[in-house]
């Protein structure tokens, strides 16, 4: 099975034309061997592109553990730049369909050469029921949740997956490896949950560390990036534009006055390959 390694801010990512290789049955199987850290190639995740017909491409991501995500930031940009140096969209622009629904990347150059990649993310779910999140209809703005013997503040947002954001006061700090899981399999959250820790360090700055669903923590987050902007504006933390600070280096976020959040920032090659198995 040939792939290309890919990473955006550390996010990595083993990237398969799922047209053109033969895969196994069962896809999840799959992501469990080629993303494990010493017995597979390692990644945070799979992704599995293939043509879509009418200038569309199909993305799907498989977490180490197997579960699917209905979407990923950093993965989206690391798939648009990767079918534009590959030639297999005719521009910089193109529409790449996920279980999310379909996502318009756009690769930006510089004296020829890629620089980044700004998404259009599309529109915030904010409604309880589409996060999803057990409880009563509306928003859920910091609304206290009881984890680990403490009660959490959180702000519930879907950017096509689900997000859990946390403001942390000055000072504050977390365990991520055990506050993290605690909320991604709270029973409030159905289909399990992200998590986001959002530390405000100015109107326009903020810095995140992301547990993800799936797959634990990561180096970035480009849904977790854009939810916890969302999120901040909502409650009044920050304007509707910020750089968001992660672990693996900084993306630029804006909710726009067309209610659309745009996500910019890195996709870099790593290497390509073969892997060989097992299935």
């Amino acid at each position: 099975m040939k792939f290309v390694k890919m990473h955006g801010l550390g996010n990595d990512f083993v990237i398969v034309d799922s047209s053109r290789e033969r895969l196994p049955p069962d896809p999840a199987e799959l992501a469990r061997r080629v993303c494990h850290r010493h017995f597979g190639i390692g990644a945070d995740g799979l992704v599995l592109v293939a043509p879509g017909g009418a200038d569309v491409w199909h993305m799907r991501i498989f977490n180490p553990d197997g579960s699917e995500a209905e979407m990923c930031g950093n993965a989206l940009r690391c798939v648009a730049r990767y079918l534009f140096e590959k030639k297999l969209v005719a521009g910089p622009r193109m529409t790449v369909a996920t279980p999310a629904g379909e996502m318009r990347p756009e690769v930006h150059l510089e004296d020829g050469r890629v620089s980044g990649v700004r998404v259009d993310m599309g529109t915030p779910r904010l409604e309880r029921a589409d996060i999803p999140m057990l409880g009563p209809p509306g928003l859920v703005i910091e609304e206290p949740l009881a984890v680990n013997g403490r009660m959490w503040r959180v702000t519930a947002v879907s950017m096509g997956n689900p997000h859990c954001v946390i403001f942390l006061a000055p000072g504050e700090d977390v365990t991520l490896e055990e506050v993290g899981p605690a909320l991604e399999h709270h029973p409030a959250f159905p289909r399990r949950t992200n998590v986001e820790f959002v530390r405000v360090l100015a109107p326009d700055r903020l810095e995140v560390r992301v547990w993800e669903r799936g797959a634990g923590p990561t180096l970035a987050c480009g849904t977790g990036a854009c939810a916890a902007l969302v999120a901040a504006a909502l409650t009044g933390r920050s304007g509707r534009r910020a750089v968001v600070h992660l672990p693996g280096g900084d993306l630029l976020v804006e909710w726009g006055p067309n209610g659309h959040v745009y996500m910019t920032g890195p996709a870099e090659f790593v290497f390509e390959g073969t892997y060989l198995g097992p299935y």
